[in-house]
């Protein structure tokens, strides 16, 4: 990021960290772990995508290493998560909403370096489901949960389908601002939606 100019990919990456330390932040204060195990969770699932997507593009040190500001934010964020958690009436309520927020941001943000390495789209819209889904994979593996992904949830699903509005909102030349707000977006009405209406993929047991 330049001195102050932030474009809006940036924001939309500060804000997936942002929404993701507060999702890791608050699964671990479920497991009633440690401020130094809330700190290390925060950390996991909000570079667990990113890091994933890069290595796997061979953009290495990755993204977090090559800017310290991420692993600052993510460390405010969850101290201050660790100071209001008992003002919040419900964490899983909580978790879930920050947990869909971070998933339709980071969606977005991985689509997009996939678009940036010229890679097909069918490629960058996996790219985009992998940088969304895989640090709540990363949380809820170290806090011996199934993952979400992998239970009947409408969850990558999501991510998919977010990734295709981009991808046609972007051919028919919308403009790159509203084209981001609105992939988020669907990412994350999916996500409301299909618990609120307990919506599932089909189930083949």
């Amino acid at each position: 990021m330049g001195q102050f100019e932030l474009t809006v990919g940036d924001i939309i990456t500060i804000c997936g960290t942002f929404s993701f330390a507060v999702s890791g932040a608050f699964a671990a204060m479920q497991k009633r772990l440690d401020v130094f195990g809330v700190l290390i969770i925060a950390f996991a699932t909000s570079v667990g995508g990113g890091t994933l997507r890069d290595i796997l593009l061979g953009d290495v040190p990755v993204f977090w290493l090559k800017n310290a500001n991420y692993s600052l934010l993510i460390l405010v964020t969850a101290i201050v998560a660790m100071i209001f958690w008992k003002k919040i009436k419900s964490l899983k309520i909580t978790l879930f909403l920050f947990d869909s927020l971070g998933l339709g941001f980071f969606t977005v943000v991985g689509l997009q370096k996939g678009l940036a390495y010229d890679l097909s789209p069918g490629i960058c819209v996996a790219l985009g489901t992998v940088t969304g889904c895989f640090g709540g994979i990363t949380r809820d593996i170290l806090l011996n949960n199934i993952p979400l992904i992998f239970r009947k949830e409408i969850y990558a699903t999501a991510c998919i389908i977010g990734g295709l509005v981009y991808l046609l909102l972007s051919y028919l030349n919308v403009d790159a601002t509203i084209v981001k707000v609105v992939s988020v977006s669907v990412v994350f009405l999916i996500r409301i939606i299909a618990v609120k209406y307990k919506l599932t993929l089909p189930r083949i047991y």
